[in-house]
């Protein structure tokens, strides 16, 4: 019985990131440099949508106040042409369109000069892509002339889902990978497991709050801070122990997935 505990605890001592062997560490590595990559995009596409949301660069309160609970000053088409759909029709064309949603849309000047405007810039992705608005459709057109409410509850609930499964899923697995490590105390590496999903969360249910109030736009900021803070700590953590720690020579005898 004795010996067989004793195998049982020795096989079980390369649990930990530097003792890990190299495929697996491979395997590890390999997950983590994409999600990496993933994050650095998603960043860069959260700077070209949601950051240009006042026409200016950079994400700013104002940027989510816009974004999902709208502007009582602008229409979302203007919102749009001075930020993240600046560049998809000229300054006289853009000007145009301005002007013309301002007067109201009139469908009279619609169909004498503005629709050209818009067959000549945007049907190409509003009309085809599902979800987008249908800009040969005068209605529609109109709709989003005078949309000034932000975000729908059917796109926050369609974003909201979306957005909690897949980063859950990061969450997870980035976490399981980060269970191996040592020198950690316990507690302190049960927080960065579990903070990014609590951020998570009130991410997405501060883009509802702010929906009904401007004033939670904030804890869309802190909650976003809150998690790429601990994901990345995580994140350089692993990578550092699987491939930098081993190089000291020293041999790492430790079961991290079990309570002493």
């Amino acid at each position: 019985m004795n010996t067989a505990q004793h195998s049982n605890s020795s096989h079980s001592d390369w649990l930990n990131l530097p003792s890990l062997n190299t495929s697996v560490k491979s395997l590890f590595t390999s997950y983590l440099l994409v999600i990496g990559l993933g994050a650095l995009l998603a960043s860069a596409q959260i700077l070209m949508t949601h950051g240009m949301a006042d026409g200016k660069p950079g994400l700013s309160i104002d940027d989510i106040v816009y974004s999902y609970h709208g502007d009582p000053a602008h229409s979302k088409i203007e919102k749009k042409l001075s930020g993240s759909m600046r560049d998809k029709a000229s300054e006289v064309d853009k000007l145009e369109i301005i002007k013309w949603v301002r007067k109201g849309a009139p469908k009279n000047q619609w169909d004498s000069q503005i629709k050209n405007i818009f067959y000549t810039n945007c049907i190409s992705c509003h009309s085809v892509i599902p979800g987008l608005p249908d800009f040969t459709q005068y209605e529609e057109v109109k709709r989003v002339a005078k949309s000034k409410s932000g975000a729908t509850a059917a796109s926050l609930t369609r974003i909201s889902h979306i957005h909690i499964f897949a980063i859950s899923f990061i969450f997870f697995f980035n976490g399981i990978i980060f269970s191996f490590a040592i020198g950690i105390k316990q507690g302190l590496k049960i927080v960065l497991i579990s903070a990014p999903f609590f951020f998570l969360a009130i991410d997405v249910f501060s883009w509802w709050l702010t929906k009904i109030a401007p004033g939670f736009a904030w804890l869309t900021i802190i909650s976003g801070i809150g998690y790429n803070l601990c994901s990345a700590t995580i994140w350089f953590i692993s990578l550092y122990q699987m491939w930098v720690l081993p190089k000291n020579g020293k041999i790492y005898s430790i079961n991290t997935w079990r309570n002493d």
